[in-house]
Order: C-alpha cells, then sequence, then structure tokens
C-alpha cells in the first residue's frame, strides 16, 4: 500500500462514519457530491483521497456503501485488536478509560498507571491501578504496543523513554510537550491547549456577539 499523507488519513477516518451512519439508515450507494454535502468537503478532495482504497466508484452512481466502508475498514485496521496501557489516571486519563467508543475500533485498555500513592491500588473499571514502576516490565510481558501518556508536562518525557525501552510502537500524547522519541516510533500529540487558542482566535475573528473583547491595555 503506498503511503498516505496524514491530512488524507485523518479524512478516511471521518468518511469511515459517514458510510457507517449511511449503512445505518438503509443506503446502499452513495456519491462523493452526497458525502461532500454532509461533511461540508469538496467532493473532488473526497474522490481524490479515496483513491487510497482503489477504484471502487462509479461515474454518476457513486460508491457502493458496504464495500468502501469494509475497504476503509481494512485500510485504518480497525478491526486489528490493540492493546494501549493509559500512564497518568487523573481526570482526563479515566475520561479515555471510561470511553466506550473504542471498543469498536479493537482497542483494549489493559494497563492503568500512575505514580500518586493515593492511587495506586485503586481499582478503576474492573482494572487495578499500577505504579509507574511497573510500567517498562508489564510492557515487556503484555507486549503492548501503544501508550496513551495523559501525565503533566514535567513528567512526560521520562515516561516516554521507559515505554520506548520497553519497546512500544506508538504513544498517544496529550502532555503538552514534544517527545524526544526514535523515528520508528509514532507520536500523535493532543494539545487541548492549542485547540483551545485555535478556537479562541476564529471567536475573535468571527465577531460573535456573546465574545467581548478585552481592551484593556497595560503600561
Amino acid at each position: 500500500m503506498k503511503k498516505i499523507p496524514k491530512p488524507a488519513l485523518e479524512r478516511l477516518f471521518i468518511y469511515y462514519r459517514v458510510l457507517l451512519s449511511a449503512e445505518q439508515n438503509g443506503e446502499t450507494v452513495i456519491s462523493s457530491v452526497e458525502m461532500g454535502k454532509r461533511l461540508d468537503l469538496d467532493p473532488a478532495q473526497i474522490r481524490k483521497d479515496l483513491t487510497y482504497c482503489g477504484e471502487f466508484g462509479k461515474p454518476r452512481i457513486g460508491y457502493r456503501v458496504d464495500r468502501l466502508k469494509n475497504e476503509l475498514k481494512n485500510i485504518l485496521g480497525l478491526e486489528e485488536k490493540k492493546q494501549a496501557v493509559i500512564i497518568g489516571v487523573g481526570r482526563l486519563g479515566m475520561a479515555i478509560y471510561s470511553y466506550p467508543g473504542f471498543a469498536k475500533f479493537g482497542l483494549e485498555i489493559v494497563g492503568l498507571f500512575d505514580n500518586d500513592p493515593t492511587k495506586v491500588g485503586l481499582v478503576l473499571g474492573g482494572e487495578p491501578i499500577r505504579n509507574i514502576s511497573e510500567l517498562g516490565d508489564f510492557i515487556r510481558e503484555k507486549r503492548v504496543p501503544m501508550g496513551i501518556l495523559t501525565v503533566p508536562a514535567p513528567a512526560a518525557q521520562r515516561v516516554a523513554d521507559i515505554m520506548v525501552d520497553a519497546g512500544i510502537c506508538a504513544i498517544w500524547n496529550f502532555a503538552p510537550v514534544t517527545l524526544k522519541v526514535p523515528d520508528r516510533i509514532t507520536v500523535r500529540n493532543e494539545d487541548l491547549a492549542v485547540g483551545l487558542a485555535t478556537l479562541s482566535w476564529n471567536l475573535l475573528q468571527s465577531g460573535c456577539p456573546y465574545m467581548e473583547r478585552n481592551t484593556d491595555t497595560k503600561e
């Protein structure tokens, strides 16, 4: 399979969700134009992205929903079972662990880790919270390929180093820091503060009447 650029890869998952919805509604065929309307995307961009799946569409007819959905599922590896550990069982870590939607995409959380002595030993949803000192051995023993990092920024690199040394292959990083890892490690950064800053800028630019710009200046 040829390499898929990151923006296109992310859009492929969005198309997959549209196809799931279409299938649930009893639709058997969908066009790029219709998908574009539902996603507010250019149909030409959708057709270009879907060429990574092969030639499935028919001019003036569209795509078979079931066939394209299954192809996207295979390309994105959504049926492949994936195990992960969460490091940092604060509010964000607990929310991620409690989210039921990941199971649909083959993700199973098999370990929870923290260094807070008031949390270590507690059981969350049937899974005990282990001390971070056990993290490396756990990853090696269970052959866990993915780590979900929700620790404070100062601790993130140290925990990432432990995971890398233990053989982890991918890190989903929610800590507001850029991790230094070998090229073989896939890192997905989710910086919530950056997302908020982007939304804030767009709100100010939109002229939203509910937004009050701070006009105070400091000498």
